[in-house]
């Protein structure tokens, strides 16, 4: 994954840096909503640090698919000079395509793009990107259900289902809506620092970084979607109780099923067997402890299920590639706010 650092320089600040968010009918206004707070508490907190500007193809009132409308829109053609970052906000379909399809959208985006420091997306605005030919052997990411999509309309794109957000260059994509939040806290962080972020961060009560390296779904909730109504109590439960006795047996006599019977129907539903499906799920509390709390690995190790610190570094280096204390280190909202 390319780095915050591998943006275009950050030139100093000698006046506001014009920000621009690109929305369109039917846009989900939470992608406008989230990166205009960050980047409106940055200019709060630095003044003249930037300027924030909407616009839409028509300019005026502006419908999202929420039903919300935003006045004041400013028309694509009022942007006549250079800016420094252009965003453009996702939405579902039929909205997200008729965007993608619009040539006034994509020629504006695809012109801006040749004299803008950076430009990127919230969600699916990626296939904007991708339509005004931003996406040609970049990395890039969108909303996980679309990224399968993406990659078929855009096939020279090098497309990451899992991550949060991904800076690659002077393009910048981000997943599914509040991902729009994480990718604005790492641009404000490129341009003002980790002071200004971090009191941002706390200012709205967010993660100061949910890395782009970070799945955007969880294993517990990609398999709570996938299961039905069969385990729609006992996933839960599960979840609740990393601690807990969840061997098959144990698992079984609380499903009230046969050992065997469970482990099959579990692995049909949910797609993996019940032994990987906790192992996932203990995995997943670890590294929310180890993101968000100050506890030892002691107690995180007990509280999660693995009994002993040993097990815990153990799997983590298996599964994860790294030891608690250095993904601790490196992915730790708690410190790096602290």
């Amino acid at each position: 994954m390319t780095q915050i650092s591998d943006i275009r320089p950050n030139p100093p600040l000698r006046k506001p840096r014009d920000i621009v968010l690109v929305g369109f009918p039917g846009v989900e206004p939470l992608d406008i909503a989230g990166p205009m707070a960050v980047f409106t508490r940055a200019a709060a907190l630095v003044p003249d640090a930037y300027t924030i500007r909407l616009v839409a193809p028509q300019g005026g009132t502006l419908v999202t698919a929420s039903g919300l409308s935003l006045a004041d829109v400013l028309p694509l053609d009022a942007i006549s000079a250079p800016v420094d970052t252009i965003l453009i906000a996702g939405g579902s379909e039929p909205a997200i395509r008729d965007a993608a399809m619009n040539p006034v959208i994509v020629g504006w985006v695809a012109e801006r793009s040749k004299n803008t420091r950076r430009i990127g997306s919230i969600c699916t605005g990626a296939f904007i990107l991708g339509a005004a030919g931003l996406l040609h052997g970049r990395a890039a990411t969108t909303h996980w259900a679309a990224t399968g999509i993406l990659q078929g309309y855009f096939p020279t794109a090098r497309v990451d289902p899992d991550a949060i957000y991904l800076i690659d260059g002077p393009v910048c994509t981000s997943a599914g809506v509040t991902a729009g939040i994480d990718l604005a806290l790492a641009l404000v962080e490129a341009d003002l620092g980790h002071k200004v972020v971090a009191e941002i961060a706390r200012d709205l009560v967010l993660f100061l970084h949910r890395p782009g390296g970070q799945r955007q779904f969880s294993a517990t909730l990609a398999a709570q979607a996938r299961s039905g109504d069969r385990f729609a109590e006992l996933l839960p439960w599960i979840f609740d109780n990393p601690e807990a006795d969840l061997s098959v047996s144990a698992l079984a006599d609380r499903a009230a099923m046969s050992e065997r019977s469970f482990a099959r129907r579990f692995t049909h539903d949910v797609g993996r067997t019940p032994a990987r499906y906790v192992l996932d799920m203990r995995l997943d509390h670890a590294r929310r402890f180890l993101e968000t709390t100050a506890w030892t690995l002691d107690r995180i190790a007990a509280r999660c299920g693995f009994g002993t610190t040993d097990t815990l570094h153990r799997l983590f280096r298996r599964e994860i590639g790294s030891t608690p204390s250095a993904y601790r280190e490196r992915f730790s909202a708690a410190q790096q706010a602290g």
